[in-house]
């Protein structure tokens, strides 16, 4: 699981970026919940792998939070979310 979320997170990060070119904004609506979708499979990593190993679903939580918050603010900015 925890390798399966930093992919989604990686993933997640590179489509944040491309979403920050102004007019595919529109982007950030199909990135916010497949960022979502990868922050639950790394809390699901979390609560079900060895304490010493969670170190990939942590990264993969993280990154998708990231992009989360990133998304978000950037639809408020565009004027997206109204």
């Amino acid at each position: 699981m925890g390798l399966i979320s930093l992919l989604w997170g990686i993933v997640a990060l590179i489509w944040m970026v491309v979403a920050l070119v102004p007019l595919l904004g529109w982007g950030n609506w199909f990135l916010i919940p497949f960022a979502a979708v990868g922050a639950l499979i790394a809390a699901i990593g979390i609560l079900f792998t060895h304490p010493s190993k969670r170190g990939r679903a942590w990264t993969g939580l993280i990154l998708n939070g990231i992009v989360i918050v990133v998304g978000v603010f950037r639809l408020g900015l565009g004027g997206g979310i109204v």
